[in-house]
């Protein structure tokens, strides 16, 4: 009789993950559909799209993040899990729909700026739910697992522009991305893990402030300044890789090839380190990723056989994702419930501005620099000072 409830728990928490990995899934397919179809998007004479143009994009989709990222975390302590939820899958998928139809290059940005907003709500509202509901010690390791998503959806969207473009028109990939709107019945009748806080401005109050305190004030500070760099160095390498590549002399395919080869190994090489990071090592495998990050995004820049190239982009993927992955599993394990949420929804959105930026500043540096090396020590800048800051950080 005694037994009756673990199983019954196992199910819970099995049921959280699959469900968990279903939305961030969709997350990894939107944030890396503008990647995807980038270099097409440069071959639209319609549109006169031009190498601005794709960091403009690339930018105003991660500038609606932020409000996503804060109004989520907000509403998830105060308002609990499920309602936020609920609201962010329906929005994402109106949002990737309108930019499947959108006639022209404004109506196009302004769809992907609404995108924008639904992305950066996801992280911390499937975060905070899958801490909520996983097991103290396997924490991390579900946590990656859900995060691990995000960068399978990225692989189909590489897979997708693959074997589609530049056949088919790519605004069609986005349509790929409505399809979350399914599961919104299902999240509707899942359980709440963390009820929803006390309400009024007070408590509000109170919850800020708690980030701040003696006890909590310099990792909150460095968390902020370790997510912008981690958000910075994964949305310039989803937005520009591609065409960095195609920059130094590859075509299409084998770009796409190295993106596909960048989101599988984000995807299988995190769940090792969150085995590692789950024993109370959580900190060195977080500076660990950005290490390996600019390391193999310095060894792509150089002359390679492709096979080994396709290894690099894989360790480049695991140390760009997984180190994103780690910081937000950082948040997760110094917030405690009640604050996790708020935490993770202002981190996240401090983080997202360096999402804005990323892309913007490869455009610039690979218009200014001529080198084709240029776009790969874009890249490593972001990764090298995300090391310095975990290095002097606090992980719980």
């Amino acid at each position: 009789m005694s037994a009756t409830p673990e199983p019954a728990a196992g199910r819970r928490q099995a049921g959280v993950l699959v469900l968990a990995c279903l939305i961030l899934f969709v997350d990894g397919y939107d944030v890396f559909a503008i990647g995807t179809v980038g270099p097409s998007l440069l071959q639209y004479k319609p549109w006169g799209a031009t190498h601005d143009t794709l960091g403009m994009l690339g930018s105003v989709t991660a500038l609606g993040m932020p409000f996503g990222s804060v109004l989520a975390g907000w509403a998830a302590d105060r308002r609990g899990r499920r309602l936020p939820l609920t609201v962010a899958v329906v929005w994402i998928s109106a949002a990737m729909a309108a930019a499947t139809f959108a006639p022209s290059l404004g109506l196009f940005a302004a769809a992907r700026f609404c995108t924008g907003v639904g992305i950066g709500a996801l992280a911390p509202l499937v975060s905070a739910y899958v801490t909520d509901a996983a097991p103290p010690r396997r924490r991390t390791l579900h946590l990656t697992i859900a995060l691990g998503a995000i960068g399978v959806g990225g692989t189909a969207s590489a897979v997708l522009g693959r074997l589609l473009l530049p056949d088919l028109h790519f605004q069609w990939l986005f349509l790929f991305g409505a399809l979350p709107v399914l599961l919104v019945p299902v999240i509707w009748r899942m359980k709440e893990d963390a009820p929803a806080g006390r309400r009024g401005p007070g408590r509000e109050r109170t919850r800020l402030s708690e980030l701040f305190t003696s006890g909590s004030r310099r990792a909150t500070v460095l968390f902020w300044c370790a997510s912008f760099m981690s958000m910075a160095l994964v949305y310039s390498t989803t937005a520009w890789l591609p065409a960095v590549m195609m920059k130094s002399g590859y075509d299409l395919g084998s770009s796409l090839e190295f993106t596909i080869a960048f989101t599988v190994g984000a995807t299988a090489g995190s769940l090792g380190g969150s085995v590692v990071a789950d024993r109370g090592h959580l900190k060195p495998v977080t500076l660990g990723g950005f290490v390996l990050a600019a390391v193999a995004l310095f060894v792509l820049s150089t002359p390679q056989p492709h096979v080994l190239l396709l290894a690099v982009s894989a360790l480049a993927g695991l140390g760009t994702l997984g180190g994103q992955n780690m910081v937000i599993a950082c948040m997760t394990a110094f917030y405690p419930a009640r604050l996790r949420g708020t935490g993770l929804g202002l981190g996240l959105g401090v983080g997202r501005l360096g999402a804005v930026a990323g892309p913007s500043y490869v455009a610039v540096a690979t218009d200014l620099v001529t080198s084709p090396k240029a776009g790969f020590f874009a890249f490593m800048i972001p990764a090298v000072l995300g090391a310095a800051l975990i290095a002097v950080e606090t992980c719980a």
